[in-house]
């Protein structure tokens, strides 16, 4: 997971050092450390003319579908990052924006920051996606891992 071979500052190789009970990256000479933290990453479960929108990133494989996901940017909260995300990847509005919850999804070295966000408008998909699945609510299967947990958590409290 960590890609970090050089230092930024200095341009030494890195070597792993225990710092803090925990191995990471560090410089011998210069003495930064990577510190590698989790990346905040923001979740909407879009309700969309009473449905559930699962999205197909162009990436994914073919029957891959998830929620609308996006990197937090500096200088916004999870809420306003979770809305632009929505209209940015979808075109639509944001009306009721409610958290889910936060999920660690140590695989990516991310924390998810869900938010269950009911939206208005005509769906026009981004550069990133292909296409959309409409979901009624009652029809939604979480799955196992990243945002699926965030499903699961909306789906027991609706």
């Amino acid at each position: 997971m960590n890609e970090f071979r050089y230092c930024p500052r200095c341009a030494a190789p890195l070597q792993d050092a225990a710092i803090d009970g925990v191995v990471r990256r560090s410089c011998p000479q210069c003495g930064f450390i990577h510190w590698s933290n989790p990346v905040p990453v923001v979740a909407a479960i879009v309700e969309h003319q009473g449905d559930i929108i699962l999205a197909h990133n162009k990436t994914w494989p073919p029957t891959w579908f998830g929620l609308i996901t996006g990197f937090l940017e500096s200088g916004e909260t999870p809420e306003t990052g979770v809305q632009r995300e929505v209209k940015e990847e979808l075109s639509l509005d944001p009306l009721a924006v409610s958290l889910v919850g936060h999920y660690p999804f140590e695989q990516m070295n991310q924390i998810i920051i869900a938010y269950h966000v009911e939206a208005e408008g005509a769906i026009a998909l981004n550069e990133e996606l292909d296409e959309i699945k409409r979901v009624p609510p009652a029809q939604l299967k979480p799955w196992g891992f990243g945002t699926g947990h965030a499903v699961a958590d909306w789906l027991r409290t609706r």
